[in-house]
């Protein structure tokens, strides 16, 4: 079970990792027009009132908004990867680094719920409430065995 997490944390890495690649090099690129080259090969309607909405917030982002979320994208595929890592590894510490990640982020998913509930949320955060007390789970069961 503890190398399934480390794939699932190897994956979103990777998702991570080329989604941020993916922005930095839009940085000084006009994201809009992109965009809008992509609604109808992709079958979207460009009357649509959520195409509108995605167009209008494309064409609002600046080149520092774009490199900031590169980055952070970066950032947390590093993380991702030092807990993949570790965990298929069998660290103890990557572990505790998981946990104290995962349910740091607790707090912000339920916000996210709050303001906007949908399915995809909801499963996200039960997922990751069940990844913590699983490994809380673990960490206590290898204290006592030790």
């Amino acid at each position: 079970m503890i190398r399934g997490i480390a794939l699932f944390k190897l994956a979103k890495a990777a998702l991570l990792l080329t989604f941020g690649v993916a922005a930095l090099r839009l940085v000084n690129t006009d994201v809009g027009a992109i965009v809008g080259e992509w609604v109808p090969r992709i079958g979207l309607g460009p009357a649509s009132r959520d195409v509108g909405r995605v167009l209008l917030e494309a064409t609002a982002l600046t080149p520092t908004r774009i490199r900031e979320v590169g980055l952070g994208s970066l950032v947390y595929a590093g993380l991702f990867v030092t807990e993949g890592l570790g965990l298929w590894f069998l660290k103890r510490w990557a572990e505790w680094m998981t946990i104290l990640i995962t349910s740091s982020l607790i707090p912000v998913e339920v916000w996210e719920i709050w303001r906007r509930p949908n399915a995809t949320k909801i499963v996200v955060l039960v997922v990751n409430v069940a990844l913590v007390g699983y490994l809380v789970w673990v960490v206590k069961k290898e204290r006592r065995e030790d």
